[in-house]
C-alpha cells in the first residue's frame, strides 16, 4: 500500500507542476481514476469505487460496455473523424429527431457548453431580441452569457444577473434577466415588464437537482407562447436520462428547443441543439439569407465515433426494462437515505428524480437556489468524505444512477451511508 500511496502522490506533484491548481477543473485533483467497468471504477492505488460520478453523467449505461466498444473499435479501423457528413452522424441525428417531441432538426456540436451557447444564439437570431431569461442556480455551460447567476456569492435583486466568473464583459449583464426557479408569478412579472425585449427563456428543467413544481414549466409553456418568446430546455444532463424522450416526455411539456448531451455521446465528446425546423433554419443560409444566417462550425461535430457510442447507447436504453432498472435502483437509495436521515433525526432531505438526486442537509423545503444555501454543506462535504473512504465515488452534489448499477451497489452505499451518519456528532 505503501507503494501505491508513493504512486499517487507522484502523480499528484506532475499534475501540480503542469496543471493549474493541480487538476482539470473537474472533480477534486487528489483522486485520479485508472479503468471503470459496468457501475465501478478504480483508482490508480487499485481502490475500488461504487461510481456515482459516472463522468458526470455521460456514462449512463456504465464504462466500457461490451457492445459499445465493439461499435467504437470498428469504426475506429474506418477513421476518426472526417469534418463532413457520415452515415453514423445522420443516423444518430434521425434517432434523435424520432425520440425527442421538440425535435424536428438538430444540429451537432462538440460540447453541451457549445449547444446551450447555440441555444440562446438561436433564440435571439429568430426573434430579433437580445436578452434571455434564465433561474437563478441554472447551469448552461461556460459561455459568458451561460455564466451568469450559476452560484452567485453575493446575491442580488431580480432580476439583475451576477457572473459567476472572471473575464466575462460587465456588458454581458445588461442581456440577462434573472428570476427565481419554480416561482410562476416573478417570471409572468418579468415578461409582462420586458417581454418585447426578451428573445428566449432557458431552464433545466429538473435544475441541478430541484424538481419543478407542478404546473410550473407547463406555465413557463404558456407564457412563452402568449408572448412569443422562445422556451428552450437544457436537457445536456436530462435527455434520455429521465425517459427515452428526456424530461420533456417525462414531465409532459414540450419546449421550443432543447439541448443535449452526455448521454447522446455513450461516453464520447458529442452535443446537439434540436428544435422546431422553422428555429433551427437560421443554421441554413439558403432558408434566411444572409442576416438571418446563424454560423456554427466546429471540427468535431458529428464526429464518427462518438455517434456510433451514442447509436449503441441509444438502442441499449431502447430495451425493455432499461428504464425501470434505473428508476428501481434510485428509489431504493432515495428511500434507504431517507429512512436513515428519518432515524437518525438529522434536518436533512433527499431532493431530484431517481435517476439523480442528493442529500441536502436542510429542513426547508428546497425550490430554488436560495433554499440550497441554508443547506449545511459542512456536514454534506464530511459524508462525501466519508462515503469515498467506503468506496462510494460521486460529485459534490449529485448521484448519478446508471442502467449497471445493481443491487450490491445499493446495499454498499446504504451501509456507507449509514456509518458516515453515526460519524456525524450529535445534535
Amino acid at each position: 500500500m505503501d507503494g501505491f500511496d508513493d504512486l499517487e502522490q507522484a502523480w499528484v506533484a506532475r499534475a501540480k507542476r503542469v496543471l493549474p491548481a493541480g487538476g482539470f477543473g473537474n472533480f477534486p485533483p487528489e483522486v485520479i481514476l485508472r479503468e471503470g467497468r459496468g457501475g465501478r471504477v478504480w483508482d490508480i492505488a487499485g481502490r475500488e469505487y461504487v461510481d456515482f460520478l459516472l463522468g458526470s453523467g455521460p456514462m449512463f449505461i456504465g464504462h466500457c460496455h461490451p457492445e459499445v466498444t465493439e461499435a467504437v473499435q470498428q469504426q475506429l479501423a474506418r477513421g476518426t473523424t472526417f469534418f463532413a457528413n457520415n452515415e453514423h452522424g445522420i443516423a444518430l441525428a434521425e434517432a434523435i429527431v424520432e425520440a425527442v417531441p421538440c425535435a424536428e432538426q438538430l444540429r451537432f456540436v462538440g460540447s453541451g457548453t457549445e449547444a446551450d451557447l447555440y441555444a440562446m444564439r438561436l433564440a435571439r437570431a429568430f426573434r430579433g431580441r437580445d436578452k434571455i431569461l434564465k433561474f437563478e442556480g441554472g447551469y448552461h455551460g461556460m459561455s459568458d452569457h451561460g455564466l451568469m447567476s450559476l452560484a452567485p456569492k453575493h446575491l442580488a435583486n431580480f432580476p439583475r444577473p451576477v457572473p459567476d466568473s472572471a473575464g466575462i464583459p460587465k456588458s454581458v449583464a445588461d442581456d440577462v434577466l434573472v428570476a427565481p426557479f419554480n416561482d410562476l408569478e416573478a417570471v409572468t412579472r418579468l415578461v409582462e415588464q420586458q417581454g418585447e425585449e426578451i428573445a428566449g427563456i432557458i431552464v433545466e428543467p429538473l435544475q441541478r437537482l430541484i424538481p419543478p413544481a407542478p404546473g410550473f414549466l407547463q406555465g413557463l409553456r404558456d407564457l412563452c407562447t402568449k408572448h412569443g418568446l422562445v422556451l428552450i430546455f437544457d436537457e445536456v444532463v436530462t435527455g434520455f436520462r429521465f425517459a427515452y424522450g428526456g424530461a420533456q416526455e417525462y414531465y409532459g411539456v414540450t419546449p421550443d428547443l432543447c439541448t443535449l448531451g452526455k448521454t447522446i455521446g455513450g461516453g464520447f465528446p458529442l452535443a446537439a441543439v434540436a428544435g422546431r425546423a422553422d428555429i433551427m433554419a437560421h443554421f441554413d443560409r439558403a432558408l434566411v439569407g444572409d442576416a438571418g444566417f446563424l454560423m456554427q462550425v466546429g471540427t468535431l461535430s458529428g464526429n464518427p465515433v462518438a455517434a456510433v457510442a451514442g447509436l449503441k447507447t441509444l438502442e441499449i436504453l431502447r430495451r425493455p426494462g432499461a428504464y425501470e432498472g434505473v428508476f428501481a435502483t434510485g428509489r431504493a437509495l432515495m428511500q434507504g437515505m431517507s429512512a436513515q436521515l428519518a432515524a437518525a433525526g438529522l434536518p436533512a432531505q433527499v431532493v431530484g428524480e431517481p435517476p439523480l438526486f442528493d442529500v441536502v442537509f436542510t429542513d426547508g423545503e428546497v425550490r430554488d437556489y436560495r433554499a440550497t444555501l441554508r443547506a449545511d454543506r459542512a456536514t454534506q462535504a464530511h459524508v462525501n468524505r466519508v462515503l469515498r473512504d467506503g468506496g462510494i465515488l460521486k460529485g459534490d452534489s449529485k448521484y448519478y444512477v446508471s442502467t449497471a448499477h445493481e443491487s450490491r451497489d445499493v446495499d454498499q452505499t446504504l451501509d456507507a451511508f449509514a456509518r458516515a451518519m453515526a460519524t456525524l456528532p450529535a445534535g
